[in-house]
């Protein structure tokens, strides 16, 4: 079954090219022009990948990526004019997998596209596991991390961050090496990545457990600290 992409984009132009190029990859598509639009659309279309603009009308990039977390863990390319660093931390925050800035190379974003499906399908295959610690439970079967009895609500690359730390506690791994064996070999984004999914996690672990926590190696890279380990 071919795959499904979903192009929110409010330049014609652009979304004709992205169109083409994604049909002649074996992507089924379809289009908005808007964000309204483009919210409506993934609800009825359930692409398998999103290639989302952040200047659009009605609902900007970053209203549109909000919803659509509430929804699913699809894919989330985001496309913009803008390459300050600012924007790229703000789209990962917020859960976006990829980031691109415009003018792009089509047959990029085609490889970057890949390697995200990629990675998602890889994800839930590699690890079937689980994870306790006190108050805590990272289990890749389900996608879930349970904290103090509770399930949180957490992006995909997230938990398996977090997992791969947790699987090794009081090991320090570099940016580059969390880079390689989370993201993988292909990923192209840089080690800003690892700061931004980190900070995330802490904000849904700070405070929790004195048994355990997720440490910086200033000058070196991250750890999952553990008493019991």
């Amino acid at each position: 079954m071919a795959k499904k992409a979903l192009i929110v984009e409010d330049d014609g132009n652009i979304a004709e090219l992205l169109r083409l190029y994604l049909e002649k990859d074996g992507f089924e598509t379809r289009r908005a022009a808007d964000g309204g639009e483009g919210l409506e659309l993934f609800r009825a279309f359930s692409p398998d990948v999103v290639l989302l603009d952040i200047m659009l009308p009605v609902m900007d990039g970053w209203a549109v990526l909000r919803e659509i977390r509430k929804l699913s863990s699809a894919a989330v390319i985001m496309l913009t004019a803008k390459g300050e660093t600012g924007d790229k931390v703000n789209g990962l925050e917020m859960g976006a997998d990829d980031y691109i800035t415009k003018p792009f190379e089509p047959k990029e974003l085609i490889a970057r596209i890949h390697a995200v499906l990629r990675r998602a399908n890889e994800g839930g295959e590699k690890h079937a596991n689980r994870l306790e610690y006190d108050k805590l439970t990272v289990d890749l079967d389900s996608y879930e991390l349970i904290v103090n009895g509770k399930k949180v609500d957490t992006p995909p690359k997230e938990l398996e961050l977090l997992f791969h730390l947790a699987a090794s506690p009081n090991r320090v791994f570099t940016r580059n090496q969390l880079l390689d064996e989370v993201w993988g070999f292909d990923y192209f984004g840089d080690s800003r990545t690892v700061d931004v999914h980190i900070k995330r996690l802490r904000e849904k672990l700070e405070g929790v457990s004195d048994k355990w926590s997720v440490k910086t190696v200033w000058g070196v890279g991250y750890k999952f600290e553990a008493a019991e380990a």
